[in-house]
């Protein structure tokens, strides 16, 4: 039980168009910024779901990773119904991009999830899936997508882009963390939800 709880707090912990349009810096940091209010909101109340269980079975995995699914999905559309302004039309698609692709591999650790048995057996080899080897690539590489959102940020800045809208910088890192949490990613992707736990 205890086990199955440390595999569960490490998995929510990681759970949650290149060229320029005609939005302007404003419009698209208002519209956005719709878009992380709904992830703030309904990704606390799929966090707080996800820890109220008595026991935490691959079944229960497979609800989490699926409303998971279903808000991202949601978010992805929106967020591909805007048009980015050219400033930040690069950094649009490098958080969007990782983020629709993280849907596919979510959505489909889930269904492996769904079909596993709740059993030391069950768990192993859930373990060392091909589903749940992409999932942990996938949350490896939403890490370097956070450090390289800053570090292109930070250029775009340099460049004086934002010279007339300062505090747009600031909004949009806390954007890409409510978006793609770049805190919560594990220290250890490599480990998510790995049976039996290295510490066990």
């Amino acid at each position: 039980m205890i086990v199955k709880r440390r595999m569960l707090a490490a998995g929510l912990a990681a759970v949650v168009v290149s060229c320029g349009g005609t939005m302007s810096l404003t419009e698209y940091v208002d519209e956005v910024n719709e878009i992380v209010e709904e992830a703030s909101e309904r990704g606390a109340e799929i966090i707080a779901a996800g820890t109220d269980v008595d026991e935490f079975t691959p079944q229960v995995l497979q609800a989490g990773l699926e409303a998971g699914t279903e808000l991202r999905t949601t978010l992805q559309e929106k967020a591909d119904a805007l048009d980015p302004p050219d400033q930040v039309a690069g950094l649009h698609e490098l958080m969007w991009g990782w983020h629709r692709d993280f849907i596919e591999v979510e959505r489909a650790l889930a269904v492996r999830a769904g079909a596993t048995p709740d059993t030391e057996e069950g768990w192993t080899a859930l373990s060392a899936s091909p589903e749940m080897a992409a999932y942990r690539d996938a949350l490896a590489e939403g890490t370097q997508v956070c450090a390289e959102f800053q570090q292109r940020l930070d250029a775009t800045e340099a460049r004086g882009a934002f010279a007339e809208t300062p505090w747009i910088p600031p909004e949009l890192k806390e954007v890409v963390e409510a978006v793609l949490g770049c805190s919560w990613f594990p220290e250890h992707p490599e480990d998510v939800y790995r049976y039996p736990p290295p510490e066990a």
